[in-house]
């Protein structure tokens, strides 16, 4: 992060923002990950009006070292900034690019004026995919383990059993060494 020399005008104006800026609403569907997000679009129009009225203009703009943004109090010039690096998932290709820059724009302002956004969009995308858990199968126990034998001695397959049953080691080598008497 980089600043001006002060910042005193600058937080006052800072404070008096955030008096005015009311909570970002969550307006988009990422319908990857079933989750909601505040867009660029909604939180720009959502901070122009305090902006404006606490004298205050941010602006950010790419560069080869990632996103600029900077926060500047209009009458004294004073100024924080920050660079974002942007991790781009496909290179050469514009498309992902500006989807890039336009993530790293809205986090980025997000983070800089503090805003009061509820946005699980970057965690949830973080998030493994969940998988349908499988019911939890039986064990094997004694009754079964006879009938799984006479089974396996019938030319059965030890594949049909283990997706029946969960089997202990134990009973597991039993069953093996049944089918090598085969």
């Amino acid at each position: 992060m980089e600043r001006s020399e002060k910042i005193t005008s600058l937080t006052k104006a800072l404070a008096l923002f955030h008096s005015k800026v009311g909570k970002i609403k969550k307006d988009a569907k990422n319908p990857f990950f079933k989750s909601n997000y505040a867009s660029l679009s909604n939180i720009l129009e959502e901070i122009n009006e305090p902006l404006l009225e606490s004298g205050l203009v941010i602006t950010q703009f790419p560069d080869e070292n990632g996103l600029v943004s900077m926060l500047i109090h209009a009458d004294s010039g004073e100024f924080i900034s920050s660079n974002y690096q942007m991790p781009v998932a496909k290179q050469n290709d514009p498309q992902a690019l500006g989807s890039s820059i336009t993530y790293a724009r809205r986090y980025a302002i997000t983070s800089i004026l503090s805003l009061n956004v509820e946005d699980d969009d970057g965690n949830k995308g973080a998030e493994p995919p969940k998988t349908p858990s499988k019911p939890e199968l039986p064990w094997l126990n004694k009754d079964d383990f006879d009938k799984a034998s006479e089974y396996l001695r019938t030319g059965g397959k030890i594949d049909v059993i283990k997706a029946k049953y969960r089997i202990s080691t134990e009973m597991m080598k039993n069953l093996l060494i049944i089918t090598e008497k085969l």
